[in-house]
């Protein structure tokens, strides 16, 4: 079964099972509609009993724990999704998870290097190339007039960088 990271559980919340979590999603509001979900490595599944917001991190209750020492190992976990739970994206619009690890080449294919990251702007996103034989990175917008091309199933993007931008 796959899974997709909605969020990472960073600490607890009060004593009565409650835990702040930080999203890795575009959408916080995502956890009003979450019914079910897994946490930990062994990917337990929860149900939701209620969620609320603080400071752009979700405060959320599980059924399954109601004292902070049933919850509090599960600090510095991730919380997933399984596929009936996962958003569906728009046309052009991808996981950041898919994107990491991409080979990104330019208009002539030649290897640029490797996503590591993406950071989230608020405009558009930033893909952070690196390459790995001259130990730079460079930092490439993420917006049509340089992207030509995402084939998550390949893992391969295609840009055309402007002038300066790969040196």
């Amino acid at each position: 079964m796959d899974y997709t990271i909605i969020g990472k559980i960073i600490s607890t919340h009060g004593i009565k099972g409650e835990v702040k979590v930080y999203p890795m999603t575009d959408n916080l509001d995502r956890f009003n509609y979450l019914k079910t979900a897994y946490i930990g490595d062994k990917k337990i599944k929860v149900e939701l009993e209620k969620v609320k917001y603080h400071k752009n991190l979700a405060i959320l209750k599980f059924k399954e724990f109601n004292d902070i020492n049933q919850i509090i190992h599960f600090k510095d976990t991730f919380i997933y999704v399984d596929e009936e739970g996962k958003v569906v994206l728009p046309e052009n619009h991808f996981f950041i998870y898919d994107l990491l690890g991409s080979q990104v080449f330019d208009t002539e294919y030649n290897l640029i290097g490797i996503i590591t990251d993406v950071l989230q702007g608020p405009s558009n996103d930033i893909y952070v190339v690196k390459d790995m034989e001259k130990a730079k990175e460079y930092l490439i917008p993420a917006v049509k007039q340089f992207v030509i091309d995402v084939n998550i199933s390949d893992k391969r993007i295609v840009i055309d960088p402007i002038e300066g931008m790969i040196e």
